[in-house]
């Protein structure tokens, strides 16, 4: 039975709640400060953060299969995702204390921590769905709700930049007055505050969800739990090797995934590398993106329904695709690689060169594609798996997502490294997104539609 109004609305602001911390944190603000600020040079730092992303991929993939079966044993997410909370409220909040010059290690750790606990909330978030919405909606609300989530990140970023990140130059916001609570610009005390900020927004925000949205009746003890997920998760991964369309899209989403997902993290921290971006331009560059995405979100709510979640992720990732493409291909007085040359005259203000309008301009498509591509791959993923099996599968659903996402930010850190090029680093994810999509082309929508017989 689907849920009423105020549980679907509980559910959805879970995605504003957790929204924030990929925005301001991992993508626009503390990720560029990290790589810019904190590390001796941008080309180790870009590596490093890499890295960082790459290992808490990689937990993330091997483990969220096994808590999505274990989560259909026990039956109630709800417990789940307020124990993982926990712990990225933690990991967050000690995210102030990664000051300038200091150690890159424990910011990584901590920023790895809630990474998985936030993927970890997601896939027990994500497999209540099926429960919650008719099967027609679920493309809909699933695109409302990601819309959602940018709105919630956008409201949040304009706050840090109007707010809270001054300039180390001029000690000064975006709006030029002095940051809120006396946050110190030259230390990095705005950007810092990225992590506690999302927090508390976290905490806040994900009540609703908790106090309206039914969950699913509760079922084993912890302990029979675990080891009938553990059984059951063996014969899951036994079971998608049958049903050759999920296998499939599971393949595709694991390819192109990894791309989006090295995309968001790692694009603002290139556009700091670039163009020597400071905290507000960086800041003005994320909340476009997220004004963008809110309305491809709800464009996609509307495609979605009538011409289906497959060729709403198809069109997306070719946005994604032309847009790294042209990001990676600007630089100082010309974009693509060269063959269109930028030579108009420099302008005051934000974005005063024409390679940073056309670095925008790139920008633009991977706001209205980032949100679409994710929020129509979770539909497509919903309508092609039962309710009862939903944990199991939102949970290999999740692996595909992660399985091999250490992979495009290692190979972009790799290939900065050894190159020291940034430009060169971000050309992998090219190969990430053309590739997913041409598995995804192969693939049946719904994905659960069978495999003709062999003849």
């Amino acid at each position: 039975m689907a849920a009423s109004t105020r549980g679907i609305w509980g559910w959805m602001l879970f995605d504003w709640a957790a929204q924030p911390f990929f925005t301001v944190v991992t993508t626009f603000i503390f990720g560029p400060y990290f790589v810019a600020r904190m590390a001796s040079d941008p080309a180790i730092g870009q590596a490093a953060w890499g890295y960082g992303i790459a290992i808490s991929g990689l937990v993330i993939a091997v483990l969220s299969p096994v808590l999505g079966s274990i989560a259909d044993q026990t039956g109630a997410r709800k417990p789940w995702i307020g124990f993982f909370a926990v712990i990225q409220i933690i990991a967050l909040s000690m995210l102030w204390f990664a000051a300038p010059g200091s150690s890159l290690i424990a910011p990584l750790i901590f920023f790895s921590l809630a990474s998985i606990s936030a993927e970890f909330s997601i896939v027990f978030n994500d497999s209540m769905m099926p429960r919650l919405v008719p099967e027609k909606d679920i493309g809909r609300i699933s695109n409302m709700a990601w819309g959602l989530g940018y709105l919630g990140g956008m409201i949040a970023l304009i706050f840090v930049v109007a707010f809270m990140a001054g300039s180390p130059d001029t000690g000064k916001t975006m709006l030029g007055w002095q940051p809120i609570l006396g946050l110190d610009p030259a230390a990095g005390e705005g950007d810092r505050a990225t992590g506690p900020l999302s927090a508390l927004w976290y905490l806040v925000f994900v009540l609703p969800m908790f106090l309206f949205t039914p969950d699913s009746a509760r079922g084993l003890p912890i302990g029979k739990a675990v080891r009938g997920g553990l059984a059951e998760l063996k014969s899951t991964i036994g079971e998608v090797r049958q049903r050759p369309g999920i296998f499939r899209f599971l393949i595709a989403r694991m390819i192109y995934q990894d791309g989006v997902n090295a995309l968001i993290a790692l694009g603002g921290a290139f556009a700091a590398t670039m163009f020597g971006w400071a905290t507000a331009e960086i800041g003005i560059y994320g909340i476009i993106l997220n004004v963008v995405a809110i309305f491809g979100c709800l464009a996609a709510s509307w495609l979605d329904t009538r011409i289906g979640s497959k060729a709403v992720v198809v069109i997306s990732l070719v946005l994604l695709t032309i847009a790294t493409i042209g990001i990676v291909s600007t630089g100082p007085g010309y974009t693509l690689f060269g063959w269109w040359p930028l030579t108009g005259a420099d302008t005051a203000g934000l974005f005063k060169t024409p390679a940073e309008k056309a670095f925008i301009v790139f920008g633009l498509l991977i706001g209205v594609a980032f949100g679409p591509v994710q929020a129509s791959s979770r539909s497509y993923m919903a309508r092609s798996v039962s309710i009862d099996e939903a944990g199991r599968y939102f949970g290999i659903y999740a692996l595909s997502g992660r399985a091999t996402s250490f992979l495009a930010p290692f190979m972009v850190a790799t290939v900065t490294a050894l190159s020291g090029s940034p430009r060169l680093g971000m050309a992998m994810i090219i190969v990430f997104l053309l590739a997913g999509l041409a598995v995804l082309l192969r693939t049946p929508y719904p994905a659960a539609i069978p495999a003709r017989p062999s003849v």
